[in-house]
């Protein structure tokens, strides 16, 4: 079964409302594609899936972060966020680009009561300490064609969401950070991105209205997977080549998948290896995603079936790709540095040492996948828009020495899901997972799968 989400609980927002402000369209200027699903199909169905994937903000959200026994004390709390809605990264050749405004503007649909704030807030940053290219990169979208790749105004409102839950649950019920708090409690990650760095910002502004930016440090990496220092891993490229090979092997099995790329090329009018090249889901999930009308062209128009077999393919690979465990291995070897700190930080906290009480990874789906893989949730969706993974540190009140790992996917606790934690028994006295078997995971276990003692050897081994 696959993890809950919002959308299991309340009754999903599909259609944006159309704030005042806007221009109101011709009737068939303004036709709908997303189709009306309110509950969770009994098999998987391609157009809930992208509905979640979707992520609209405006669902009142059943959040799990925080909840523990009363005589638990939460330590440190770290966060690994997907960023938020964006354009697409790659255009259909021959069509026109989707009509959306990244300009902000807290009147239009879909909004939060932080962003006009947000906004305002963001342009007083400069006395914010960024490294690298993050310093030269805008704080918040602004043009009214967004670029490629640009963070639109929904992505800024699902993250002022994730940081609202956060501070809800963390700041004003388990005071983890006080009002006096300092830069050496934070710890800010981001990549090289607009669209990251933008995400951040908007997460952490909602968790900590106005700060001071004179607090906020933020570190550039460079390397989608977070590996640092240690990205030297030729094991981990051989993985990842391997399941590349794997998808393409997939893909080109697929009889309908394959009619549908000849029939979108025709509409455009280019060749079907072009047409395919150019990743035309990236551009039809914007399309879906902002209830934009699919491309047309003199030969007629992309519509949603095609969209429905492409998306139904991806539901499929995702299966295969658990079957096979290429991915996985890719993963333990790619997610090992980031995993390594998250736990390392954990263990200096429960050993009373200094750590930071707060970390934030703003990040992407090739970070979060892997992540997700290696820690064996095996069942949980793909990164949405806006996804959050959180580790949580709880210390047993009554005995201090005890400490114990919470781990939630977009707001669901999933620890016990995970390969390290699925047998423990949830006993009464100790409902939530001990540390020590996280701290042996990525130790020990880690190693143990991949038939190594070691990062280095792990990664340099000749079995390939």
């Amino acid at each position: 079964m696959q993890l809950k989400t919002q959308a299991n609980l309340l009754p999903v927002r599909l259609l944006p409302a159309v704030s005042e402000s806007e221009e109101v369209l011709p009737a068939k200027s303004r036709k709908r594609i997303m189709p009306d699903l309110l509950t969770e199909p009994s098999a998987p169905d391609p157009l809930y899936e992208a509905n979640l994937y979707c992520n609209i903000p405006g669902v009142a959200e059943h959040s799990m972060e925080g909840h523990a026994p009363p005589n638990f004390k939460l330590l440190s709390v770290q966060v690994m966020i997907r960023h938020g809605d964006r354009y697409p990264l790659y255009a259909i050749p021959k069509t026109k680009r989707p009509d959306i405004n990244c300009v902000l503007d807290p009147v239009r649909n879909p909004s939060h009561p932080n962003l006009a704030n947000f906004i305002s807030h963001m342009t007083k940053g400069s006395g914010s300490q960024m490294d690298g290219t993050l310093s030269s990169l805008p704080r918040f979208p602004s043009h009214s064609l967004c670029e490629m790749g640009e963070l639109t105004q929904t992505g800024v409102v699902q993250h002022l969401y994730n940081g609202q839950i956060l501070r809800e649950n963390y700041l004003k019920k388990h005071k983890l950070l006080s009002n006096d708090w300092t830069a050496k409690q934070l710890y800010i990650e981001s990549t090289g991105k607009s669209r990251t760095l933008q995400s951040g910002l908007a997460l952490l502004y909602s968790f900590l209205p106005g700060f001071d930016w004179k607090k906020i440090s933020i570190r550039h990496q460079w390397s989608s997977i977070f590996c640092s220092s240690h990205c030297d891993c030729p094991l981990r490229n051989h993985y990842l080549e391997e399941e590349q090979r794997r998808q393409y092997s997939y893909r080109i099995k697929n009889v309908q998948l394959e009619k549908t790329y000849v029939d979108m090329a025709k509409v455009v009018g280019v060749p079907t290896r072009l047409l395919r090249a150019s990743n035309p889901i990236d551009s039809l999930l914007c399309h879906f995603c902002h209830n934009v009308t699919f491309p047309c062209s003199k030969n007629g128009c992309i519509d949603i079936e095609h969209f429905k077999v492409i998306k139904a393919h991806q539901i499929e690979d995702e299966r295969e790709r658990h079957e096979k465990q290429l991915y996985y291995k890719y993963a333990l070897l790619a997610t090992y540095p980031l995993i390594n700190q998250t736990v390392s930080r954990m263990q200096r906290m429960s050993e009373g040492k200094k750590a930071e009480v707060f970390a934030l990874y703003s990040a992407h789906d090739v970070t979060l996948s892997p992540v997700l893989s290696a820690i064996g949730l095996t069942e949980a969706r793909f990164p949405r828009f806006g996804a959050r993974l959180v580790f949580e540190l709880w210390q047993k009140t009554d005995q201090e020495k005890e400490h114990y790992v919470r781990i939630l996917y977009n707001g669901e606790d999933v620890t016990f899901q995970t390969s390290f934690c699925r047998e423990h028994e949830r006993r009464s006295n100790q409902p939530l997972c001990p540390l020590s078997k996280f701290v042996n995971f990525v130790k020990k276990g880690v190693f143990s799968a991949l038939n190594s003692t070691s990062y280095y050897d792990a990664c340099h081994q000749r079995s390939f």
